[in-house]
């Protein structure tokens, strides 16, 4: 597998190893000894899937705190996104900076997002597909967010604001500042 470190070295950039044949090809998209050897903690308790119709559906920016502090491991099975985490861990060096990269079903690759971080993506084609495991279930009073467009974040997202399909749960999210004692 070829492994990554990105400018925030806790975020990783996986790329599973294919073997291929006439009749197609066989990888492993997770393995726990082989990623709790990276530091990808187990175990993964759900496994998400998303499906958006349009070019420029943006998702995001959304973590959970504490007791459900999720951390993902993000793939696309069909299309492609741009896919950022943003490091809001209090006391972190890297706080409030962002490391992002293109994940498409071509390409093959992973991002490792841990717990105290913002995710979001944006689809680069229509009908793309996103298959994410995290390592706690879905908790609606640990669920935060933050706007998409907070210009504080200054995210070169990969859509125009006019042509940027949300959510109407994500248009309304505060600006991170709006997290006086921050968000985990």
């Amino acid at each position: 597998m070829k492994v990554e470190k990105l400018p925030i070295p806790d975020v990783l950039l996986l790329t599973p190893r294919r073997f291929a044949d006439p009749r197609g090809l066989f990888t492993e998209t997770w393995n726990q000894t082989r990623y709790a050897a990276l530091g990808i903690p187990g175990p993964f308790v759900q496994d998400n899937h998303s499906i958006s119709v349009r070019r420029g559906t943006v998702r995001g920016l959304h973590l959970q705190v504490a007791p459900s502090v999720q951390g993902k491991l993000v793939r696309v099975v069909r299309g492609g996104i741009w896919d950022v985490a943003v490091d809001v861990r209090p006391g972190s060096a890297t706080y409030g900076k962002h490391v992002a990269a293109v994940l498409t079903a071509e390409n093959w690759c992973q991002l490792w997002i841990p717990g105290g971080f913002l995710h979001g993506f944006c689809t680069l084609e229509p009908d793309t597909e996103v298959i994410y495991k995290v390592t706690a279930p879905y908790d609606r009073d640990a669920e935060r967010g933050v706007l998409w467009n907070d210009p504080d974040l200054a995210l070169p997202w990969p859509v125009n604001e006019a042509d940027a399909l949300l959510s109407d749960k994500d248009l309304v999210l505060p600006r991170l500042a709006g997290y006086p004692d921050g968000l985990v």
